[in-house]
């Protein structure tokens, strides 16, 4: 519903808001794929679903912050104005409201099930109310005061943001791989040795 909102207004970031969701959508088919032989697994090999499933989720969100970027820049350098979109105001402010609450609660069960893939996806939905509130502010800021550049900008910071949160999804795995049971139990020797 956003993609076609999108279009019919011509807004950058309403396009980019609802492909986040289709990619939102394709990270949740990834948690689906990465959980679906949960617990009739090895160990080592219920690791490497991890891994893969955290690497896959990391990918989709450059996947994304192409996408916005490239539409972004288009309309700042083509000086394209955006049709003001009631529909995508309500659909930004309802999101708004709900991807937050299902960010945190996707965040709560991967550290309780300790799943790196499943906290990445969570952030995938924090990006989600990110994008939401630069939307709300770029379509707000077109329709109040027509200031025409807001919709493509807001789009750029929301790139910035999807490529800073892919570059930590890649690389936070090897940041947990070197750290988690040898980072304890150095972290219980220095405390043991101290005063």
């Amino acid at each position: 519903m956003s993609i076609l909102a999108g279009v019919m207004a011509g807004s950058i970031a309403l396009i980019g808001f609802g492909l986040d969701s289709a990619v939102e959508s394709l990270s949740g088919g990834i948690m689906i794929w990465r959980f679906r032989l949960h617990g009739r697994v090895s160990a080592e090999r219920e690791e490497q679903l991890e891994q893969r499933a955290a690497r896959l989720v990391g990918i989709t969100f450059f996947i994304l912050g192409l996408y916005v970027l490239y539409e972004s820049a288009e309309g700042l350098l083509k000086r394209e104005a955006p049709d003001p979109s009631l529909m995508g105001i309500i659909i930004a402010a309802v999101s708004l409201i709900i991807m937050p609450w299902l960010a945190v609660t996707k965040r709560r069960v991967g550290q309780a099930i300790g799943s790196r893939s499943l906290m990445a996806d969570a952030k995938e939905t924090l990006a989600c109310a990110w994008l939401s509130a630069a939307l709300l502010v770029g379509l707000g800021l077109n329709s109040l005061f027509g200031l025409w550049w807001a919709d493509p900008a807001a789009g750029l910071i929301v790139a910035g943001f999807l490529f800073r949160e892919g570059y930590e999804t890649l690389f936070e795995d090897d940041e947990c791989e070197c750290g988690d049971d040898e980072g304890d139990s150095e972290a219980q020797e220095a405390g043991g040795d101290g005063p």
